[in-house]
């Protein structure tokens, strides 16, 4: 029998044998069919796209931007990463038992991410969520059936650490606070996932890493990792300029009650990005790359070319510069940013 290699059958890492000395229709032999067809939900987090981003650096020769598409996700956003791998971890120390709640702080994405979860494997969740948050996030969180608290708007992110804070104190036995400012499953899903696939979708050859700073967990575990395979790669944090910010998610840490998890000392390099750059960003990146960006994404995306400006590279040198686009502008449509400018 001759033999020709075609698509791997799923799951086993192997070419498919076709008989091909046989004249009439091909039959392969087919695995049962809950083995191979369909995955979980959380099964699509995690291996996302790295877009380059040329659109935005063709007045920087030697530069490579890309950035990866966290909104390929189950969830839509970076966060799911998080929220999958601090589930599984309070599975497996036996905190988070069944009958609890998982209760968490979240200004949005991480609480979609967890919603999501727990209508998947149904358990319940309960978030503490500020009031001003977009009006797509609140109604994504409803539509995965997440009970709601809403906090002060004025307070941020910090006053719904606060009341989460509170429940979690007072109800030990109903919740289980997942706290993903504390948690170290935060940062470990970037440090074992997203720092590797960046490694691997780049072959190596990434010199920069750029992350916006919310619970701080992207920047630190990917960091932490890329900085282990190659202590040459630089790393920058980014975060708002200033406390009154309209870049959601993202932690002025001056301002802000920081999170356990954060490591300041990682950074090589550490900028502040204006609201009103990260919004003009936004509307640059839909209107000349074809690409609905966030607000923290187009943020980081500020960051990106205020580094590669500022770079000297020599003629035939390249930097590789990667960036986190923590999601996609479909959750801000609602804003007023976008017929502005």
């Amino acid at each position: 029998m001759i033999t020709r290699a075609c698509s791997g059958e799923p799951g086993s890492g192997k070419p498919l044998a076709i008989d091909t000395t046989h004249h009439g229709p091909l039959h392969v032999a087919q695995p049962a069919l809950g083995e191979t067809v369909g995955q979980s939900v959380s099964g699509q987090i995690g291996n996302t796209p790295l877009l380059r981003l040329d659109a935005v650096t063709r007045d920087l020769p030697g530069i490579v931007l890309l950035g990866k598409a966290e909104w390929y996700n189950a969830g839509g956003s970076v966060k799911a990463r998080a929220a999958a791998s601090i589930v599984a971890e309070g599975r497996r120390s036996g905190a988070f038992t069944p009958g609890k709640i998982l209760l968490d702080a979240t200004s949005g994405n991480t609480g979609i991410a967890y919603a999501m979860l727990g209508a998947a494997e149904g358990f319940p969740v309960s978030l503490c969520v500020p009031e001003n948050v977009s009006r797509e996030r609140k109604q994504i969180l409803q539509g995965y059936g997440a009970n709601i608290l809403y906090t002060d708007p004025g307070d941020g992110s910090d006053g719904a650490i606060r009341l989460a804070r509170e429940l979690a104190a007072r109800h030990p036995d109903q919740y289980y606070y997942a706290d993903q400012y504390s948690n170290d499953a935060n940062w470990r899903a970037h440090y074992h996932g997203t720092a590797n696939e960046i490694w691997q979708q780049t072959q190596g050859r990434v010199t920069h890493f750029v992350s916006m700073l919310g619970t701080s967990g992207t920047f630190v575990g990917t960091t932490r990792r890329l900085k282990e395979l190659n202590p040459r790669v630089q790393c920058i944090s980014l975060q708002p300029d200033s406390s009154f910010h309209g870049i959601e998610g993202a932690k002025h840490m001056a301002s802000a009650i920081v999170p356990r998890i954060y490591d300041p000392s990682l950074a090589d390099q550490n900028l502040e990005i204006a609201t009103e750059d990260s919004y003009a960003m936004a509307r640059q990146l839909s209107r000349t790359a074809g690409l609905l960006a966030g607000i923290s994404s187009a943020a980081a995306v500020v960051g990106c070319l205020r580094i590669a400006r500022e770079l000297r590279l020599k003629e035939g040198d390249e930097a590789v510069i990667v960036t986190i686009l923590c999601d996609s502008g479909e959750k801000y449509l609602s804003e007023r940013f976008w017929t502005e400018g």
